[in-house]
């Protein structure tokens, strides 16, 4: 019996009584809870923390991709560009030498300078076409309308049978690289 009475005993200290708490044992249990709860509160801030983080990493990531594709288009587009406009320059210097040369196939010259003047001919028809084939072509102009995007009036004229505004002479051949414009024509404009 002594034994049976010791195990009810035992049994009955599992069972919390409420009465039996102490002031103490209570406070504690309630700090406990307490800092569960605050546990529980910070691993959810935590968790709010690392995702909030996440989507800032991400969000940078897809800004610098997005920085990094742009400089990439923009470089291409500038390389593209110097291919394109390669000659430029060169162009630019070369237009006065073709200027020349027109002078001197446009003036007089005896049978004996012939051959003088076929020579000089064959170096500017070489150096058009390898100025063509680099994109450099003369402004057409001649009895068009004027177009001061291409043009540059030096003079007006009034001449019969032609409309205003129409390009009767041309004073200085203009050229374009593609699209650019070298040298714009300098021409005679009809009023």
């Amino acid at each position: 019996m002594k034994k049976e009475k010791k195990e009810e005993l035992e049994e009955t200290k599992d069972i919390p009584d409420s009465e039996d708490k102490t002031e103490e044992d209570i406070e504690t249990e309630v700090e406990t809870e307490e800092e569960e709860i605050v546990e529980d509160i910070n691993e959810e801030s935590l968790e709010e923390k690392l995702t909030k983080q996440i989507e800032k990493l991400k969000n940078d990531y897809a800004r610098a991709y997005a920085d990094t594709e742009n400089l990439k288009k923009r470089l291409n587009a500038e390389a593209e560009s110097v291919r394109k406009y390669r000659i430029q320059s060169f162009a630019k210097e070369i237009l006065p030498v073709i200027d020349n040369l027109e002078r001197a196939l446009a003036t007089e010259v005896h049978e004996s300078d012939e051959s003088f003047k076929k020579g000089i001919e064959m170096t500017y028809n070489q150096l058009i076409a390898a100025l063509k084939n680099e994109g450099v072509e003369e402004i057409d102009c001649l009895n068009k309308p004027f177009d001061p995007n291409l043009e540059q009036a030096i003079m007006r004229e009034k001449k019969e049978d032609v409309e205003a505004g129409i390009v009767i002479e041309i004073l200085q051949k203009g050229y374009l690289l593609k699209d650019r414009i070298l040298r714009p024509a300098m021409v005679k404009v009809s009023e």
